[in-house]
């Protein structure tokens, strides 16, 4: 598919979840028509017990929680990517207090709609969303103390062109948390190539060791793998692509699908970020 086929694909599916009632939003597999369903949890990770933790923002939709492990403090600035309903922003505001900023970027019209609604209702003044792609973030250069995302960078057709953008909107000095899915191995082209596991998550995840190379190429320092966690996905899921023998090679290749959270900084002395710099 092409980028713009991806990017509609995934909006379309991601606005269908933001219109749904949240009781159907269970076990979404980041949003997957083929893993949605009460009967199996994939990628989505327990927030409920976090402080700023908002049920009616959370729509299981993650595959880590970057806000645990992404060091933010009182006052800081930090950027949601791929914010949806506001789940990670509204953890992220407990932990930079009326005195910080948090800012969500979600592509989709109905995820933004639906997370001014949950601001409104808790009446935070210092958090806004914004609509925009990650690509192109609608974030000037030297904001962010912090950039947290939730399995959304493996939707986005561009990598590179994402973790440039992170760089640009960090402060010199800040850093990222980023929870992602990637591979290791080859999975079966039916399902590498399927548009559904586009919006699901798996079909536009790079391989670990690739994911990790473009954090560098980027411009990012101390890169560092902070959780990471295999996915195994049912077989019921995979009999919706593979036949019963795919299935068993699949297995037996040992190809893997991991969910890791990744942290990394942007170092002091890396300019402004705005790309006009000397």
């Amino acid at each position: 598919m092409s980028s713009s086929d991806i990017k509609e694909t995934v909006k379309k599916r991601y606005t269908q979840i933001a219109e749904q009632p949240r009781a159907q939003n269970v076990s979404s597999c980041c949003g997957s028509g083929p893993c949605s369903g009460s009967e199996v949890e994939i990628f989505a990770e327990n927030y409920s017990k976090l402080d700023g933790y908002v049920p009616e923002a959370d729509l299981a939709l993650g595959c880590g929680i970057p806000v645990d492990v992404a060091g933010i403090k009182e006052g800081n600035t930090v950027i949601d990517l791929g914010s949806g309903a506001g789940n990670d922003v509204f953890v992220a505001r407990r932990l930079v207090g009326d005195k910080g900023r948090v800012i969500g970027v979600d592509m989709t019209e109905a995820m933004i709609k639906k997370a001014v609604q949950n601001r409104e209702k808790l009446g935070y003044t210092n958090v806004e969303f914004r609509l925009g792609e990650i690509e192109d973030l609608p974030v000037g250069a030297n904001v962010a103390d912090v950039v947290v995302s939730n399995c959304v960078l493996n939707l986005v057709p561009d990598k590179g062109k994402a973790f440039a953008e992170i760089l640009r909107v960090l402060k010199p000095g800040g850093h990222f948390s980023i929870s992602d899915v990637v591979l290791e191995g080859e999975l079966p082209p039916s399902i590498a190539t399927d548009a559904a596991m586009y919006a699901g998550c798996i079909a536009g995840a790079l391989q670990r060791s690739d994911y990790i190379s473009t954090i560098w190429a980027a411009g990012f320092s101390d890169v560092e793998v902070k959780r990471e966690k295999r996915i195994k996905l049912p077989d019921d899921v995979l009999a919706k692509f593979l036949g019963s023998d795919e299935i068993r090679e699949l297995h037996e290749s040992g190809a893997a699908i991991q969910s890791i959270t990744v942290v990394a900084n942007k170092p002091k002395s890396s300019g402004c970020g705005c790309g006009s710099c000397s």
